[in-house]
């Protein structure tokens, strides 16, 4: 079996050919542009195989409706989007009449972890991507829960600071604005502006606006200790909303995807920890927190898997 997947991303529109085994046989992307017409475009350079595919999965950020492919709420560069079908712009590339999914990219993330990693066979698990933003996903008995109107699982912007920095939501104290790349960047960056003395100042002391996440997790497993603060203030935050999130949802299992988790243990150890005591009296067990398995950030296979996993 042969799906197409595509990824629709702000920069970038990303697709390929996937196999049954969750392999890209192709893969091609292209800059995303900035209105619909050149946006179709695009996504023919980018999606126009030869292969005959049995299928077709397409992720993208915002609110999408998984009945209808429709994106409801789109903020951002590709915002252009709203109100479009996303099948209708993909159907005339495919050549025949298949199956066309399309969902949120993150619970995209959570499909390809159902069909091939850490949530095969689970009847309850969940799943948060931490990035640029914290994206989430939850599979409720056996199946991906998405609400009304396509808007469950934005776990990102749980409140756990009512009085907290503005959200891009319109929300404050979002989790999002707490513990996600932008957000340790940004106490980095107050770091390096006022002049602290910290590794992060020494490196970017000349160019403090490109100060990353990786860099502060770097510092901080080399004992810097503004670096180390930064990290376990973001890590004690994300705790706090996870533990929340568990007495909620009581999954099988936790699943951590996105740029972040690549800190490895420096992430997973206290997490783990934190979120075990702050569930040790209501949860009968310590629920796993494990990293995705799909390894690929391009969204391609998750894509993919929204089609392999109806059939």
């Amino acid at each position: 079996m042969r799906v197409l997947g595509i990824d629709i991303g702000g920069t970038e529109i990303k697709a390929g050919i996937v196999d049954g085994n969750g392999r890209v046989l192709e893969a091609r992307s292209v800059p995303t542009p900035a209105d619909l017409g050149a946006f179709q475009a695009a996504l023919r350079e980018a999606a126009g195989f030869d292969a005959q595919v049995e299928g077709a999965g397409i992720g993208c950020k915002g609110v999408i409706n998984p009945r209808t492919t429709r994106v409801e709420i789109l903020p951002g560069t590709v915002h252009f989007l709203e109100g479009t079908c996303l099948a209708e712009l993909v159907r005339p590339l495919l050549g025949r009449e298949v199956p066309v999914a399309a969902d949120n990219d993150a619970r995209v993330a959570m499909a390809g972890e159902m069909v091939w990693g850490a949530a095969r066979g689970r009847a309850d698990a969940l799943m948060l991507t931490l990035g640029t933003g914290v994206g989430g996903a939850a599979v409720v008995n056996g199946g991906l829960l998405r609400g009304q109107t396509g808007a469950a699982g934005h776990l990102g912007h749980v409140t756990i600071d009512a009085d907290g920095p503005l959200c891009i939501c319109g929300n404050h104290g979002c989790l999002e604005t707490c513990f996600s790349a932008k957000a340790i960047e940004a106490e980095a960056f107050r770091v390096i502006h006022f002049g602290c003395e910290s590794r992060l100042t020494e490196w970017f002391r000349e160019r403090p606006r490109e100060v990353t996440c990786q860099a502060v997790f770097e510092a901080a497993a080399e004992g810097d200790g503004a670096a180390r603060r930064i990290v376990e203030r973001a890590i004690h935050r994300l705790s706090a909303a996870l533990a929340g999130l568990l007495h909620i949802f009581d999954p099988e299992v936790v699943i951590v995807g996105g740029r972040i988790a690549a800190a490895g243990e420096a992430l997973f150890d206290p997490l783990r920890r934190e979120v075990a005591w702050r569930t040790r009296v209501m949860m009968a067990r310590e629920v796993p927190v494990v990293r995705a398995q799909i390894a690929d950030h391009t969204g391609v296979v998750g894509a993919a898997a929204l089609v392999m996993r109806e059939r």
